[in-house]
């Protein structure tokens, strides 16, 4: 493996649920893409609300919940249950939510 390579994997940081809550939930939309490549605008606001819009094909439009937990943050999207999830600091200006050892999408901004 090229050192480059190396390095960078060994660069990727685990984002304190502090960070996740300045760097994302403030409001401000980002994009976020499963690993199906299915796009979603996301937006999480200072009051505990989430939304995620499709930008493409595929997907379904969604409203619910967020809140900080002690190794990140939880979800529970209307009609479904509570997940929770790390963010992963990895490219410039992208992170990898990853639930357990599986990424489950890449948020960009």
């Amino acid at each position: 493996m090229p050192l480059c390579r190396l390095a960078r994997r060994r660069a990727l940081t685990k984002l304190t649920p502090a960070e996740v809550q300045s760097t994302f939930f403030n409001g401000s939309e980002f994009t976020a893409s499963t690993p199906s490549g299915v796009k979603f605008k996301m937006t999480f606001t200072a009051d505990g609300k989430v939304k995620r819009v499709p930008a493409g094909k595929g997907g379904a439009k969604s409203e619910g919940d967020w809140k900080l937990d002690d190794m990140g943050y939880c979800t529970t999207w209307k009609g479904g249950k509570p997940n929770c999830f790390t963010v992963v600091a990895g490219d410039k200006n992208k992170w990898s939510v990853m639930k357990g050892p599986a990424v489950i999408a890449t948020w960009s901004k």
